[in-house]
């Protein structure tokens, strides 16, 4: 089957739009778990992987988006229209953290930090300028807003597409996504058999191995046109996603880690781009898939405020299962209204702004 007639003119993926949605939930209910429970006792230990689907996801849209254009666009173009939609909520997830760091109804001291040391960390933030320095939240390379590691090897991806990975060949490209499934076992073995780095100064470099091979991957399906026609829609395929976030922590990890993410993620996404949506499922995909972006980057300044409330008070479980059920409804609501009210005004006065000069 021919390229033009599997994708046809920029049709949307819905049902991929829907699994990122899934996948952002899940990081989120991942991130309250593992303040309260070692990861072998945690049911969602593996919901850490989400961001490796959202890096497969995004090497697959951006060749979607830009493979026929790019050699058409000015280099600056790109990547206005890169930064467009994305660093408005690298800003505002920067200005919630440091709310959320300086006024913490249970606890945090900020008074510890020199104001000057605290404006320096708040605007490393804002321009995704690594600055592992808060003892106090694990050396995060990012301590008000710890998603950003994702966004900054986003960030490098989007400027290794731009410069030379459009340009290789399909058969360059399956060689680079075959030696960079070779980095993902490194790290991995490196890491005594986890693949939850990047996070952090002491594994700032795995971010970069777990973003090369994804993207890459990402790029190979659509570029070889990887696209299985398939009737699972997108409760089938959401079920499948969530069997790897619940996957249990294991000795075994260094195995079933690498192979999730070098061979589950890119088939996921190859079935849910054939897949077939159902029409009462298209407005959920829709939702899930505008709320996706804005919950990954604004709920992590909940997280520390809950760690901080745990602490304190050592809540029971019917306690904290309220308080992570409602907890996540809430961030769902903070994502949809931060969409709403910011990210979508922001994005459409810097596009007209764009469109002027």
């Amino acid at each position: 089957m021919s390229q033009t007639e599997t994708l046809k003119p920029k049709q949307h993926f819905e049902i991929l739009d829907g699994l990122r949605g899934i996948a952002a939930v899940a990081i989120v209910i991942f991130h309250f778990m593992e303040i309260i429970h070692p990861p072998n006792e945690n049911f969602i230990a593996h919901g850490f992987l989400a961001v490796d689907f959202f890096f497969c996801l995004s090497g697959f849209v951006i060749a979607y988006a830009y493979h026929d254009r790019i050699g058409k666009m000015k280099l600056t173009d790109f990547f206005k229209l890169r930064l467009i939609r994305l660093h408005p909520l690298v800003v505002f997830g920067s200005v919630l953290g440091l709310l959320a760091f300086l006024f913490d109804p249970f606890g945090g001291h900020p008074e510890t930090y020199e104001t000057g040391k605290l404006i320096l960390i708040f605007l490393a933030s804002v321009f995704l300028i690594p600055f592992p320095v808060m003892a106090d939240r694990y050396f995060n390379i990012f301590g008000l807003n710890a998603p950003g590691w994702s966004l900054f090897w986003e960030y490098v991806a989007n400027i290794f597409y731009a410069l030379f990975l459009y340009k290789l060949s399909r058969r360059s490209l399956f060689v680079l996504t075959i030696l960079a499934a070779a980095g993902i076992c490194f790290v991995s073995q490196r890491a005594g058999g986890s693949l939850m780095g990047g996070w952090s100064g002491e594994t700032f470099w795995d971010g970069f191995g777990r973003i090369s091979y994804s993207l890459l991957a990402g790029m190979l399906i659509y570029r070889s046109n990887w696209i299985i026609k398939s009737k699972l829609g997108f409760i089938g395929l959401s079920v499948l996603l969530l069997l790897a976030f619940v996957l249990p922590f294991s000795d075994f990890n260094w195995l079933t880690e690498p192979l999730v993410v070098v061979f589950y993620f890119p088939l996921l996404i190859v079935l849910g781009a054939g897949a077939t949506l159902a029409p009462r499922f298209k407005k959920l995909c829709i939702f899930f898939g505008k709320i996706s972006y804005p919950l990954y980057m604004t709920h992590y300044a909940a997280m520390w405020i809950f760690a901080n409330y745990y602490t304190k008070y050592k809540p029971e479980t019917p306690q904290l299962t309220f308080v992570i059920i409602t907890g996540t409804i809430f961030l769902v609501g903070i994502a949809y209204l931060t969409m709403v009210f910011y990210d979508i005004p922001i994005r459409k006065y810097l596009t007209d702004r764009r469109k002027k000069d």
